[in-house]
């Protein structure tokens, strides 16, 4: 761990954290917090870590209930938020299938806010193949679509086991991964706006399995 003195200062508990585990802990200047970072401006600590592996047999428990599978989701920024929102919200795994983006690029990093290190993520998977294992779980497959149901009106149907499958910012689910779906579910809105942020989308799906499955 690199760390900034002004920062060490400040978070005490953080650089006992480190020693306590044994984490190796440089003070560095903020010219060296700057050129460590691709940020503008950087928070003043930086660590290098081991990226997780797993793989989809490995992450799910016997009793999972809720998981996420991200489908040619090429937006870091969409994608990281959708993994803190997943861990927030309890599910039991995020999936990235092997067209969409890398969780582990700095800025999906940046914006799982850590939540990559607190939820299992399977990255690089065959989509129908995670899906097809899923579902021998027990778990039913919804995915979002302008004509489907009303998320809203699936509560005794959410406190099933249950995958979300969300698509790309600009196409959606491919259509082979939409056509392994059991069932299509819309988010209700005005007709001033065509549809939602795929991270916003998702979050509202992922709160209303919560709230039926308990989750939380």
């Amino acid at each position: 761990m690199f760390i900034t003195d002004e920062v060490a200062s400040a978070n005490t508990g953080l650089v006992q954290l480190a020693v306590d585990r044994g984490v190796p802990l440089t003070v560095v200047s903020d010219r060296v917090a700057r050129a460590l970072s691709d940020t503008v401006h950087p928070q003043g600590v930086t660590a290098v870590v081991d990226i997780p592996t797993a793989q989809l047999d490995d992450v799910l428990p016997s009793d999972v209930r809720l998981v996420v599978v991200l489908d040619g989701v090429a937006d870091p920024g969409n994608a990281g938020t959708v993994v803190r929102t997943a861990a927030a919200a309890g599910a039991d795994a995020v999936i990235f299938c092997r067209d969409s983006v890398d969780p582990y690029g700095a800025k999906c990093v940046r914006a799982s806010a850590g939540a990559l290190l607190h939820i299992p993520v399977v990255s690089e998977a065959e989509p129908t193949d995670a899906i097809a294992r899923l579902r021998e779980r027990g778990m039913q497959v919804l995915a979002t679509s302008l004509d489907g149901t009303d998320v809203f009106d699936l509560r005794e149907e959410l406190r099933r086991p249950t995958v979300w499958l969300f698509g790309g910012e600009a196409h959606g689910l491919s259509p082979d991964v939409q056509a392994t779906a059991d069932r299509t579910v819309r988010i209700p809105m005005t007709p001033r706006v065509e549809s939602l942020n795929l991270a916003a989308a998702a979050a509202i799906c992922l709160y209303a399995s919560a709230q039926a499955l308990d989750t939380r």
